[in-house]
């Protein structure tokens, strides 16, 4: 074979290989994603492809592989996917914003072995977090990713794109009895904590010092800072407390603490001096002290879950910030290549859409099966044998 040239055997094999893996692709994808590609106008008037599957075989060639605009449409092209320009690809973006939405809302929904009991069967542990994302030239956040990880799978099961104003408030998630949510300081608002009890799930929170007036169960003021200034390094406690804020029904439940280290309340105490100045607000006393230690709020009861199991748990929240690391470094979520919001929006759904492929096909990594691939809803019939 000369320098430069391919053989054609070579090429062949290499097209044989991509067809089968996008087979193993294709059964991963949820069941009807190539109707819905027209029912939600993704196809719409696109005459430059054959189909669904060209379509999204294409737009993966710009989230999944991130080449420009420009490349994808050579690489289509060159494929045989669509003879398109990149003005083209931008433009079936766009219109794909609903269909790519959709498929991930799909993949996001809990699989059948999500409904099996964690532990000792008490509760379905789920961790909810938010991160941001930036537009070319911003300099602060313009769009929020909620994102809800069950435990048991280390897998998305729930997630919300909102813009810079939506907050942080467990409202945002579907709870189902059972359920036991954890969530930082941003999620100790009592409508969601209340939103979480009235669908029978119990959540453990990170609390902030000023956040909500703590009382004792008999209606006395509960001072936290007392409390917790009698804990040495390597003590657990915790106290029935009614958390109240003004003109909201209040919640009962407890406070578990547990006191840092020297060096890492030296390293909070650091992190929150930069965060405070960062928003141009004093560092009072009070912050410095609760820096000393790690507290949370749960309505789960003493008799059901101790306190050391309880701080073990929330422990267990900092795999979602995992999670966000993998999704911006890995998959490139942390900043956006785009300008208007629809392309914004159509871009970050396709990018969400790539990660839980990411993860289901790990999984299924994870539970090896002997022919290498997952038996999905694309599975053919047996073939009769006479």
């Amino acid at each position: 074979m000369e320098i430069g040239c391919v053989d054609d055997d070579v090429v062949e094999s290499a097209a044989l290989r991509l067809r089968e893996d996008w087979r193993v692709l294709v059964d991963h994808l949820p069941a009807g994603w190539e109707q819905q590609a027209r029912e939600k106008r993704a196809l719409l008037r696109a005459r430059e492809f054959d189909g669904a599957e060209a379509l999204l075989r294409t737009l993966l060639i710009h989230l999944a592989e991130g080449c420009s605009l420009r490349e994808t449409a050579v690489r289509a092209r060159l494929s045989g996917l669509a003879k398109v320009s990149d003005v083209a690809v931008m433009k079936r973006l766009r219109a794909s914003e609903g269909w790519l939405q959709w498929m991930a809302f799909e993949l996001a929904r809990p699989r059948r072995y999500f409904d099996a009991p964690d532990g000792e069967g008490r509760f379905h542990l789920r961790v909810v977090d938010a991160t941001t994302v930036s537009e070319p030239g911003s300099t602060g956040t313009d769009w929020r990713l909620h994102y809800v990880l069950a435990l048991k799978t280390l897998q998305c099961d729930h997630f919300e794109l909102t813009d810079v104003h939506g907050g942080e408030t467990f409202t945002r998630v579907p709870i189902h009895a059972g359920d036991l949510i954890l969530g930082d300081r941003g999620y100790d608002g009592l409508d969601g904590i209340h939103h979480v009890l009235d669908h029978q799930g119990q959540v453990v929170v990170r609390m902030r010092i000023n956040g909500h007036s703590l009382q004792t169960r008999r209606g006395g003021k509960f001072d936290l800072l007392k409390e917790l200034s009698v804990l040495k390094v390597g003590d657990i406690a915790d106290w029935p407390v009614r958390m109240t804020a003004s003109g909201k029904k209040s919640v009962g439940g407890r406070v578990c603490a547990l006191r840092r280290s020297e060096l890492a309340a030296a390293l909070a105490e650091k992190r929150m001096r930069h965060e405070v100045t960062r928003k141009g607000k004093p560092v009072t006393a009070e912050a410095v002290e609760a820096t000393k230690y790690v507290f949370v709020f749960t309505t789960v009861e003493q008799s059901v879950i101790r306190a050391s199991d309880i701080m073990e748990l929330y422990r267990a929240r900092w795999q979602i910030e995992m999670c966000f690391k993998r999704l911006k470094s890995v998959m490139g979520f942390g900043h956006l290549p785009k300008y208007d919001q629809q392309s914004c929006r159509a871009w970050l759904y396709g990018k969400l859409l790539v990660a839980l492929l990411a993860e289901r096909l790990l999984d299924t990594a994870h539970h090896f099966s002997p022919w290498g691939y997952e038996l999905g809803h694309g599975a053919k019939e047996p073939v009769r044998v006479c």
